[in-house]
């Protein structure tokens, strides 16, 4: 489409400067080519946006299942693809060090597809509940079901912790469901479906069987070989910090500028490589643009859905 090509060019012109102000070297393997392979389907895209989407209808019905495999990696706009970028970031600092590359790049393939069908179920069981065929028509394309996922995933190997969700704090269990229901609120237009069904996914892997099946699937019987990595190191990943020195934290765990934690940092990152002279700090230099980036990550997921009309 040549409005899509037009506007394509800021979203990818943040994603790299965003990517160089955090540095290569400190993205983990697996979230780092997971990311690229999202910017590369989006310049070349592997099928039309229409076809790449899914639906119950046009999956189930018509047997495009090869949907399940596109919708997760194809976006509806640049901006779409570059706060999904952000969020992916976020979580594969945390979790890619905790789970080990090969464990966390197993996890997202699972999730890639496991959330389209549990998103094409929901809609199923809606369809027939309510008779509204628009369930079965609703077609959503994009990596935030699986973002939702690895949320709950996060927060349920951070437990204790608060979590600012729209300027509010809200205990990290409850987080993801509190923003479910608000960016559903404040963004109708969006798929509360697909992000719904992130979030089971993710309960199913946290306190349902899913993760015992996949150990099962892969083979790995001993529950020794996933214990949660305490370093980028202990998975084959530097960790090197090409722009300020590398402190340990109270934890064991890496920790740059100051102390920052690797979200503060990236949201400072985010910040800076948005900033007309690229160099003030965090909390520092002028005001940030309109975009809102000294919003939490819930707020800034919030108002990317709002400029979309349909995404998982």
């Amino acid at each position: 489409m040549r409005g899509r090509h037009r506007s394509s060019h800021l979203g990818l012109l943040l994603l790299l400067s965003q990517l160089y102000q955090v540095g290569l070297d400190n993205i983990p393997p697996v979230t780092l080519a997971v990311l690229g392979l999202n910017a590369y389907l989006f310049l070349f895209p592997a099928a039309p946006l229409m076809k790449a989407c899914v639906s119950v209808q046009r999956a189930c019905a018509s047997g495009e299942w090869s949907r399940l495999v596109l919708s997760p990696f194809h976006h509806a706009d640049d901006m779409h693809l570059y706060f999904n970028m952000v969020s992916l970031v976020m979580k594969g600092l945390r979790l890619e060090r905790r789970l080990g590359a090969a464990w966390f790049a197993y996890t997202l393939a699972v999730f890639s597809l496991l959330t389209g069908v549990l998103y094409l179920a929901l809609e199923a069981g809606l369809a027939r509940l309510t008779g509204d065929q628009s369930h079965s028509d609703a077609c959503a394309v994009g990596f935030s079901g699986v973002l939702f996922a690895l949320k709950v995933l996060s927060n349920h190997y951070h437990p204790g912790g608060v979590t600012y969700v729209m300027g509010f704090p809200v205990a990290n269990r409850y987080a993801s469901w509190v923003e479910l229901v608000l960016i559903h609120i404040t963004a109708p237009g969006t798929s509360l479906i697909g992000h719904l069904a992130g979030i089971l996914a993710g309960l199913l892997y946290t306190v349902g069987p899913l993760k015992k099946m996949m150990k099962m699937c892969a083979g790995l019987m001993s529950s020794s070989t996933f214990m949660p990595r305490t370093s980028y190191r202990s998975s084959g990943y530097s960790g090197r910090h090409s722009r300020s020195e590398r402190h340990p934290a109270a934890d064991g765990s890496p920790s740059y500028t100051g102390g920052m934690t690797e979200e503060e940092q990236l949201a400072a990152a985010i910040r800076n490589s948005l900033s007309d002279t690229g160099r003030h700090q965090h909390g520092d230099g002028p005001a940030p643009p309109p975009y809102g980036f000294r919003l939490t990550e819930e707020e800034l997921r919030a108002r990317r859905l709002a400029r979309l009309d349909a995404f998982m």
